[in-house]
């Protein structure tokens, strides 16, 4: 696993991941319409040109699998992951998220994941994370609201 800036041809992985249905369900918080790609290049267009932003790409056996990225929101420097559904359970997204949080030093750091996403908490839990809180949203991707644990680590 290799974790490194983002190059402009990822963005052509990174949507192609966003097309699993599977995977934008266990995200819950997904765009409207994950399909339309002018939405998603806006959106990684703001990501990378904010300077309070940091993400990276995440590459195994030389191709891209997902991202991770920090970013600024409710007065607390907040992380987020995606990965290809077919490198779920291999420990792609754990190394990357290790690899993220040595390079990311700022502390809190929190995240947010909806209360059925287990395989994203269990990567949280074992990198120190804990629930701090809990919210309520509505899920794109789910058509409904869902809630979600607020993990911190200190």
């Amino acid at each position: 696993m290799n974790l490194r800036p983002v190059e402009p041809a990822d963005l052509d992985w990174f949507f192609e991941h966003q097309q699993d249905p599977e995977a934008n369900i266990m995200a819950g918080f997904t765009a409207k319409n994950p399909s339309d790609r002018g939405v998603f290049n806006h959106h990684w267009e703001s990501i990378l040109n904010d300077p309070e932003v940091t993400v990276r790409t995440i590459e195994h056996d030389g191709k891209v699998v997902g991202s991770v990225i920090a970013y600024p929101n409710d007065g607390y420097p907040e992380i987020s992951f995606w990965t290809d559904k077919a490198y779920w359970g291999r420990g792609v997204t754990t190394s990357a998220v290790d690899a993220f949080l040595q390079e990311f030093t700022q502390r809190p750091v929190r995240a947010r994941v909806v209360t059925d996403n287990i395989g994203s908490q269990k990567v949280l839990e074992r990198r120190g994370f804990t629930v701090v809180g809990e919210a309520e949203g509505f899920a794109n991707a789910r058509a409904a609201v869902v809630k979600e644990y607020i993990m911190e680590l200190s």
